[in-house]
Formats: structure tokens, C-alpha cells, sequence
């Protein structure tokens, strides 16, 4: 369990690259989950679209980069929780679907604890709650060693999604823990994602 705060994108990969090349190597390694922040960057998946960009990325400053995860394009800021577990799946389940399934409950039991109530829907990826999209999922796994993980919007500038179809999804919006919790804040929700990622994996964090 590692909390890092604000870290930039391309830090974060080169991280989260190092870790599963020692697991590829060292298979008992004790498993991982980085939770951290991002300064204002968008990425797009390895076979997202250019067409889910509103804006032309040759004429900006917007940071963008093409990772190894699924999914297509989505933005990542400060408040929003980003986690990136490095878990061996071979002592879970080696199953990827399994694995997106649970990583949504993560947030669902997350969102519980508010009082929330998330949503899966069918076909998709990722968590909703009243019709707007709190939290996207996008993973990459190595011979069953994951990385990449999952984005929780928690007090986000939501008008940075304004410059892109979020996930290549255009009739489903955005949204936010702080539009239905005003109070709320990302060092409140990084403990009960912790607690509900123990719960749901079943493993324990030296905090």
C-alpha cells in the first residue's frame, strides 16, 4: 500500500513498470496498490480513438499520452483518486473479467459507506451513480501480473471532460462524489478505498 499524493502520469507508469518487472521476476513478491493523484493529463487507451479528442492535440498544451491499458480516452486531476494495484491475478483469479468485476465493487462498497448506492451497467465498464459516471476502469495485465487500475472522481475540475467523449461514451455524463456530498474530500475517500480493496481481495495493508 503505497499513498503518493500528486504524481505526473509518466512517473506513475514508469512505477508501476518497475513493479511488475521485479513480480515477473520474484513471483512472491507481496502485492501493491498505489493510490495517487494526477496533475491534469488526458490518455488514451492502446487502441483508443483520436476521434474522442475535441480538441486537435497538435494546437494545445494539454497533456496527452497513449498507455498500455484498455478503454479509450479519459482525464485524469487533482481530486481525483487514481489506484493502480500490482496484484499477481495467479492468486486470485485468472480471469480479467473477474478482475474488472472487482474492481467495480471496490467503488460500489465505497460509494456504500456515503451512502451511495453505485451502478453497474450492462456492457460497460466502470461505476454510476444517478445516471452520471463517477469512476472509470482501465487495466493492463503481464502474464497475470496487473497494472493500471481504476479513477474515482471525488472533487474533481469537471470541465476538463468537456474536451474529450470520456471512455467513447457521448450520452452518458460525468459526474463527481462532491455533486451529491459538498463536503466531502479525497483524504476521507482514499481510507475507505483502502478498506474496501482489503475487503473485496481479501488482503491486508501495513498503513
Amino acid at each position: 500500500m503505497r499513498i503518493l499524493g500528486v504524481v505526473p502520469y509518466l512517473i506513475a507508469i514508469e512505477e508501476q513498470r518497475s513493479l511488475v518487472e521485479l513480480r515477473l521476476h520474484h513471483p512472491n513478491l507481496p502485492d501493491v496498490l498505489l493510490l495517487l493523484e494526477h496533475p491534469p493529463v488526458y490518455t488514451l487507451g492502446t487502441g483508443a480513438s483520436l476521434d474522442f479528442l475535441k480538441f486537435d492535440p497538435q494546437s494545445t498544451n494539454f497533456e496527452l499520452h497513449r498507455s498500455e491499458r484498455g478503454g479509450e480516452v479519459t482525464y485524469h486531476c487533482p481530486g481525483q483518486l487514481v489506484g493502480y494495484p500490482i496484484l499477481n491475478l495467479r492468486y486470485y483469479e485468472q480471469d480479467l473479467h473477474w478482475y474488472l468485476r472487482q474492481l467495480e465493487e471496490v467503488i460500489i462498497l465505497t460509494l456504500k459507506n456515503y451512502g451511495l448506492k453505485g451502478l453497474r451497467l450492462p456492457g460497460l465498464t466502470g461505476v454510476w451513480l444517478e445516471g452520471y459516471k463517477v469512476a472509470a476502469i482501465g487495466i493492463k495485465v503481464r502474464r497475470w501480473i496487473t497494472m493500471h487500475g481504476f479513477s474515482l472522481n471525488v472533487t474533481p475540475d469537471l470541465s476538463g471532460f468537456q474536451y474529450i467523449v470520456p471512455c467513447g461514451i457521448d450520452d452518458k455524463p460525468v459526474g463527481s462524489l462532491s455533486m451529491f456530498i459538498p463536503e466531502i474530500t479525497p483524504e476521507q475517500v482514499r481510507q475507505d478505498i483502502i478498506t474496501a480493496f482489503a475487503a473485496v481481495f481479501q488482503v491486508e495493508f501495513m498503513l
